[in-house]
């Protein structure tokens, strides 16, 4: 049996949890869908050092609060090369595609949640909610 999606659990605050939720509510979307447009967004940022030491330092920080997403295969994917690029820029190696993603959520959600909100809009741009499509 071959699946399309992975689930992966990441390590965050209440607080990010929280804004995630509210992000995805806005959005008529679920967080999984919240997160895929997040590490959308993100990825393309972390191939500079300065954005590679900050993934690191975020991967340092306490988070309580495990979440589990699923994401689909291809954007799983690309957790690996980007995790194999920051070990590059850092020679520090991420240990798993949940830390990684974890991380790079938090980066992500670190941002400016007004901004956050305008961002999704955009990338939902022409989209129909995911509740209007459960619905035809």
């Amino acid at each position: 049996m071959e699946c399309d999606e992975v689930m992966l659990t990441v390590r965050i605050t209440a607080a990010e949890r929280m804004l995630l939720r509210r992000l995805a509510q806005g959005h008529r979307s679920d967080v999984s869908e919240v997160v895929a447009d997040a590490l959308l967004d993100i990825i393309p940022t972390l191939s500079a050092p300065g954005d590679a030491y900050r993934l690191l330092g975020a991967l340092a920080m306490p988070a309580p609060c495990a979440l589990t997403v699923w994401l689909p295969n291809p954007l799983a994917d690309l957790l690996v090369p980007g995790a194999a690029r920051i070990a590059q820029i850092t020679d520090v190696r991420i240990e798993s595609a949940s830390a990684a993603l974890g991380a790079a959520l938090r980066l992500w959600l670190a941002q400016d949640p007004v901004r956050l909100a305008a961002n999704l809009s955009v990338m939902h741009a022409g989209r129909r909610p995911a509740s209007a499509l459960v619905a035809a």
